[in-house]
């Protein structure tokens, strides 16, 4: 019971914090979806194609709820496929063999991206792009998969089957796979986990000696590994900008970068492996050049840790952002596993100080699988109190800063449910994708950077209209719309619509 009470109180504590500050009108929040062994999506293999798309529906339906503006969903696990591929089998853990197609016929990729951005939300297409095979010694690898077809690019490490990054037809295959999705789909980025070379094997190196010895041409090995995995990364973020230069490009990279004792510029951490000495990824110097668009290193260790403190690697990729996006990986799957995470405390304090760093954009977080068990009220936090209110993405001036045409009102209607309100815009190029409609009470100004003054964020549509249901009749309103790009380039503000009673009922006003 004690401990219950001391529970509430530092929730209490925690919630009367934050609403002293106004929440941010511009966000990234976005959940991982992972479809490997089916961690999150579909629920187990094999299930009809009704079976899985009710579940997608149920999981997207949750996260506009919860107030998630993104979905990173993983596409490609194990050079397989949840979308008709002409280089790669469809993926087991969709069918239940890998190669056999969904039936009744569906896209899965095609079916997640329109329902998430008929949601209004963002749509990252997650690839790993070196693991081909998981656990080779059992798996049931399908005929046309490209070990199989060019088992020279391969080799074996641990359980697992991967492409040598060394060897350049592996490096242009995997981006050729990527470039069709691009090409081919709607999508509004590319994203990459923390997966490069893989992780250590304790006494094992990984046993690419053959592709050193054809290409290393001098380098020391770890030098050639980076150049190898810098040379792809390059690669990919031509190609995805040549087919779509809107396209975004994005790492999740693992929490640390290098240590200190390695790199002056390092973190103070000890008695972890690296991004840049374990995994030969240089990541910050992808920020730094701009190859990328962003970077959401994966912090998955609780404030006060002994080795990787969140607090303390929160701050230095804060330091480390270059002028591209930052965002945060957290782990709600680790909530109740070990003493600091068995606080309530723990994920709220880690978005507040998210927040507080101006050079962060928001919040990713691992899993899906976590929104539904609601950990310690994780998922009522965020509903609740943190993503209460909606936010729109960030904007990436640097692809895009053209903001569309402002839209206009042009009637609203007293109705029995509420106020509908009609819009409409001049933009003939088909640059609006939303619309941000805002409402103000009679005295107050029109202040657009408060986002606890959006009514709705509302898809565009050929005839705009919305009804406030919470439409108080004889409370006199100011409302204004504006739109939006799929960048989240805002426009302009309309033209207020207002109103003023006379004899009891509403005059409404929308001309200049």
């Amino acid at each position: 019971m004690l401990k219950s009470l001391l529970a509430g109180l530092i929730i209490c504590g925690i919630i009367q914090q934050g609403r002293a500050q106004m929440p941010p009108k511009r966000e990234f929040r976005a959940v991982w979806i992972a479809t490997v062994s089916n961690i999150d999506w579909p629920s187990r293999k094999g299930l009809s194609t009704a079976e899985q798309q009710r579940e997608l529906i149920e999981l997207l339906n949750d996260y506009q709820r919860d107030g998630i503006n993104a979905v990173i969903f993983q596409v490609r696990p194990a050079s397989d496929a949840f979308y008709p591929s002409p280089y790669e089998p469809w993926s087991e853990y969709l069918t239940g063999a890998q190669g056999r197609a969904p039936s009744p016929y569906y896209d899965p990729l095609e079916f997640m991206i329109t329902e998430t951005h008929k949601r209004g939300m963002e749509f990252h297409a997650w690839f790993n792009p070196y693991r081909a095979v998981i656990n080779y010694r059992t798996a049931r690898i399908a005929p046309n998969h490209i070990s199989i077809l060019q088992p020279q690019w391969f080799v074996t490490y641990g359980d697992n089957k991967y492409f040598d990054p060394g060897i350049p037809e592996a490096r242009t295959y995997v981006t050729n796979v990527i470039r069709d999705v691009v090409r081919r789909y709607d999508i509004d980025a590319v994203h990459f986990d923390d997966y490069f070379y893989p992780y250590r094997i304790a006494n094992r190196d990984f046993p690419d000696s053959r592709s050193y010895r054809m290409y290393g041409r001098g380098k020391n090995v770890a030098d050639w590994r980076r150049s190898n995995v810098d040379t792809i990364i390059q690669m990919l973020g031509t190609a995805i900008k040549a087919e779509k230069p809107w396209v975004k490009f994005g790492i999740s990279p693992f929490g640390v970068w290098r240590s200190r004792d390695k790199d002056p510029d390092g973190t103070p951490t000890t008695g972890s492996l690296t991004n840049y000495d374990d995994l030969y990824a240089d990541v910050i110097k992808w920020q730094r050049l701009g190859w990328i668009d962003y970077l959401a290193p994966q912090l998955y260790w609780e404030f006060g840790h002994r080795l990787v403190p969140f607090e303390v690697l929160v701050n230095w990729w804060a330091e480390h952002a270059y002028g591209r996006h930052m965002y945060i990986g957290h782990a709600p799957y680790r909530i109740g596993s070990s003493a600091g995470w068995r606080s309530p405390q723990e994920m709220p304090r880690q978005i507040q100080a998210t927040r507080a760093l101006n050079t962060i954009q928001g919040s990713i977080f691992y899993s899906s699988k976590s929104f539904a068990d609601n950990p310690l009220g994780f998922t009522d936090s965020l509903r609740n109190h943190f993503y209460r209110y909606p936010a729109l993405r960030p904007t990436m001036p640097w692809l895009d800063d053209v903001a569309p045409q402002a839209p206009y009102f042009i009637d609203a209607f007293e109705r029995p449910e509420g106020l509908e309100i009609h819009w409409s815009d001049d933009d003939t190029s088909g640059q609006t994708r939303q619309y941000v409609l805002y409402r103000f009470d009679a005295q107050q100004p029109a202040n657009l950077n408060d986002p606890t003054k959006i009514l709705a964020i509302v898809p565009q549509m050929p005839d705009p209209v919305w009804m406030d249901r919470t439409y108080i009749k004889g409370r006199v309103y100011t409302y204004v719309v504006t739109a939006l790009d799929r960048m989240q380039n805002e426009s302009l503000q309309s033209y207020p619509l207002w109103m003023e009673i006379i004899g009891g009922r509403p005059k409404f006003h929308f001309d200049p």
